[in-house]
């Protein structure tokens, strides 16, 4: 099973520029047609939030609009820029997200790999958090089924990651979280979106990684007086290969046009 990760596309209403700087729209077209002409293509493909980026109805109307190019299902969950009613009402024909409160969900009907999503969001702030009745949601969904691969997918990472400012705005309570993770192996991965980057550690006995934004890098500055920064550079997005001899395999996949290939390994 393959199974891509687009993160924090940032999308704006046609015609308008990310930061006034950016045409993250076109850039998501971009990664949407890179996903589509992968040999072989995902089977499933996850949004880990910041699919827009006020949470504006004329920006989901235009999230819909390049979403209906991506030639595979898709799964989503929020991010801290985007509003939750606005985005439910977005994604009304998503029936597996909750008609009211924190969009956590289980979607088990798309192949080997099972994906549980946690929305950590909260509403009208940048971090994330998780409070006593998310971990009772998420150690009921994942014990029932305790020996099936499993992906928890969330939106702010849980950790401190070493850059000040993204670290202001992390998921708090990741302590907790992790002791849950622990008591159920058949997580394979936490994938998480939020820092526009990719980064990877050990969490709770299994692998948490991030994907980078498909529009804007956030600076790798690890001083504790850092500024604030971003960056213009080549997009990704992540690609989970799921196989029963090995496990998952997670692998990043530039976006865009580069040299070759050549007849060479």
């Amino acid at each position: 099973m393959l199974i891509a990760q687009l993160s924090d596309p940032h999308v704006r209403p046609e015609g308008v520029l990310y930061q006034d700087v950016v045409d993250s729209n076109a850039m998501f077209a971009r990664a949407i047609a890179h996903l589509n002409e992968l040999d072989p293509r995902p089977d499933l493909v996850l949004l880990s939030g910041d699919l827009v980026d006020k949470g504006e109805a004329a920006e989901y109307a235009q999230l819909r609009k390049l979403l209906a190019g991506l030639a595979m299902p898709a799964l989503v969950i929020p991010g801290n820029h985007d509003d939750r009613d606005a985005f439910r009402r977005a994604f009304g024909d998503h029936a597996y997200l909750p008609l009211s409160g924190p969009m956590h969900y289980v979607a088990g009907g798309h192949g080997a790999v099972r994906i549980v999503a946690l929305d950590v969001t909260v509403p009208g702030l940048h971090h994330g958090d998780i409070d006593e009745e998310a971990m009772r949601w998420l150690d009921g969904a994942l014990s029932a089924e305790p020996r099936r691969p499993t992906i928890l997918m969330m939106h702010q990472p849980p950790f401190d990651c070493g850059v000040p400012y993204l670290d202001a705005y992390h998921c708090r309570n990741g302590k907790r979280l992790a002791k849950v993770v622990a008591r159920h192996p058949a997580v394979e991965r936490i994938v998480c979106g939020h820092v526009h980057r990719f980064m990877q550690l050990r969490f709770g006995g299994t692998v948490l990684c991030t994907a980078p934004s498909t529009t804007t890098a956030i600076a790798l500055r690890l001083r504790p007086d850092a500024k604030p920064a971003s960056h213009i550079e080549p997009p990704a997005c992540l690609l989970h290969h799921w196989r029963p001899e090995v496990g998952l395999v997670t692998h990043l996949s530039p976006i865009g046009s580069f040299p070759g290939p050549y007849a060479f390994a």
